[in-house]
């Protein structure tokens, strides 16, 4: 990783309906335009996030997702209204922030949801990204948070019941997505903070067997960010991102002409090597790397791709 350094440009881009989105700007202010778009959806950018790139190369730029991060409103107010924080508003916050910022194109490069909504912006976009590395790769569509959130449970059928349970009995066979959804927007704070612990110590079991990764990668994040991460995530996959179905995949002709590195951990438990192996079939213009000693929160080889990758471009 590059040394740390701080940005020296931040501000808060008024979207028009209610939010203020965080963005800041690091590096080199005449090098290559990047964009980092973080994952979760709910995590937030972090000050490692500059370090994927060479400071004196790159102009280095973060944003946090709507309601989450130092954005505002917080996600961790139940208060908070997510109806207007859907896969469309960020693709347009993209767009207005790289306006704002004068950019013509970017590198895109993140990971896990933040994939999804690369791949959303660059169908959407094609024109503004000069090339992407994806992480992680992941397109939200249903089958696979079936899986993250119940498919996988046949490998740990015990934290799956527990998982289960954390809804209530009403909604146990039915969408249990849509249940925590509600149940981490409840007035009652003792609820909230039950069924965020019940979502994290899900999400904690499904990365336990990563022995290069990082454990407890969830549940280890300060109360306030893990109760707007929680909040957020089952805000999007209880309502499939408001995507169709397979459509990232569908459309990916769109990214023709833009090199692209998908970079995947093989013991990848929750979102398995099958979505990046299809996406690379569906976009000839990408690289598939497979990281074989990595799962979803990656390992010093998978680390070593990223940086590898984000430099060549850099030419």
């Amino acid at each position: 990783m590059y040394p740390p350094i701080e940005p020296y440009d931040q501000g808060h881009l008024d979207t028009g309906d209610g939010h203020l989105v965080y963005w800041e700007v690091c590096g080199n202010p005449e090098g290559k335009p990047a964009l980092v778009v973080h994952g979760g959806p709910g995590s937030g950018c972090t000050p490692g996030h500059r370090r994927t790139f060479d400071p004196e190369r790159y102009k280095i730029i973060l944003f946090d997702q709507r309601n989450c991060g130092r954005s505002l409103p917080h996600a961790a107010d139940p208060a908070t209204d997510l109806t207007t924080n859907t896969t469309h508003h960020l693709i347009a916050d993209m767009e207005r922030l790289r306006e704002h910022l004068g950019v013509d194109r970017w590198l895109l490069y993140g990971g896990s949801w933040g994939s999804t909504l690369m791949l959303a912006y660059a169908e959407a976009y094609p024109e503004r990204v000069s090339e992407m590395v994806i992480v992680a790769v992941t397109t939200t569509r249903r089958s696979e948070t079936d899986w993250l959130y119940k498919g996988v449970g046949a490998f740990f059928p015990e934290q799956w019941q527990r998982f289960r349970e954390g809804v209530p009995e009403a909604d146990r066979d039915g969408d249990l997505l849509s249940a925590y959804a509600r149940l981490m927007a409840d007035p009652d704070p003792d609820v909230r903070a039950k069924a965020t612990n019940d979502w994290a110590t899900w999400e904690d079991t499904v990365i336990s067997l990563e022995t290069n990764g990082k454990p407890n990668a969830y549940s280890d994040r300060p109360p306030v960010e893990l109760a707007a991460f929680t909040r957020i995530c089952a805000h999007y996959f209880a309502n499939g991102a408001w995507l169709e179905e397979g459509v990232l995949l569908r459309e990916a002709h769109r990214l023709a002409g833009i090199p692209g590195v998908l970079i995947h951990g093989r013991f990848d438990l929750g979102s398995p090597l099958g979505t990046a192996w299809e996406l690379a079939q569906a976009w000839p213009d990408a690289r598939l790397v497979v990281v074989d000693d990595s799962g979803h929160t990656g390992s010093d080889t998978m680390r070593e791709e990223i940086l590898a990758a984000i430099a060549g471009f850099a030419r």
